[in-house]
């Protein structure tokens, strides 16, 4: 199978490490092509952000219209609505596929995330998934997500005395790390904490692949149906709907 894992900020180092991490544990059959957006914010840190990179996600999907699955690969599930509209094959956020994961290895879990302007929406999508039970709290740790990407950068460290907290104050039996950036630490902070430490990513691609295996697709009845066909107008006419045409 394919699967188009898309980082809708426009940082291509970022878009790099997601990838390897989508790889190192996609089945030898499965194909990953990991991309991003010429346009939009180079992160994505709060609702403000979200909103200029929604466009370019679906512009993405629209260049890969043969993909077996997507990944929507930024914490907030930016724009994962409306990726499912525009296709057929399952579309997995990143958020919700680690949540899904989480709650299936222990009994509370926390995440620690970047900015507090980011905790809102994380909190917001854990009620709408219907696992905010589950979810002991939503932690910032205060790293800026670009500095994720900066050689010699304290981000790390910071990350990991927030998962300490998190184990101590929390009762937090795994850890839910809340950003795409962060894949390429969670299994050395699984290591020092002594606790499961989950990266969305990988989540995201291993249920992509199971959906796939067991042939189910996103259902076009309600909320999900395909757009109606209609002509945007300026910049988004590129990004009209046919109302037959689906991805």
């Amino acid at each position: 199978m394919r699967i188009l894992v898309i980082n809708p900020n426009t940082t291509q180092s970022m878009t790099a490490k997601i990838g390897e991490a989508a790889a190192s544990v996609a089945s030898g059959a499965t194909e990953i092509v990991a991309v991003n957006p010429a346009d939009g914010p180079p992160s994505i840190e709060g609702y403000f952000d979200e909103v200029f990179a929604i466009p370019g996600i679906i512009a993405e999907m629209g260049k890969a219209p043969a993909a077996d699955a997507y990944v929507i690969a930024c914490f907030d599930d930016t724009g994962l609505d409306a990726a499912r509209c525009a296709t057929e094959a399952p579309v997995i956020g990143i958020g919700e596929a680690a949540f899904h994961m989480a709650s299936l290895v222990a009994g509370k879990f926390s995440v620690v995330t970047t900015l507090a302007r980011s905790v809102p929406a994380i909190e917001h999508n854990l009620a709408k998934y219907g696992l905010a039970s589950r979810c002991a709290k939503v932690r910032s740790s205060e790293v800026a997500v670009l500095e994720l990407e900066r050689p010699g950068s304290n981000a790390r460290h910071r990350i990991s005395q927030e998962i300490a907290r998190a184990i101590r104050e929390d009762h937090a039996e795994a850890i839910v790390l809340g950003c795409a950036g962060m894949a390429d630490l969670a299994h050395s902070l699984s290591e020092e904490h002594g606790v499961p430490v989950l990266d969305g990513v990988v989540c995201a691609v291993t249920l992509a692949e199971s959906l796939f295996k067991v042939g189910l697709k996103t259902s076009k009845i309600g909320g999900y149906a395909a757009p109606r066909g209609k002509r945007f107008a300026g910049m988004f006419a590129p990004l009209s709907p046919a109302e037959a045409e689906i991805v």
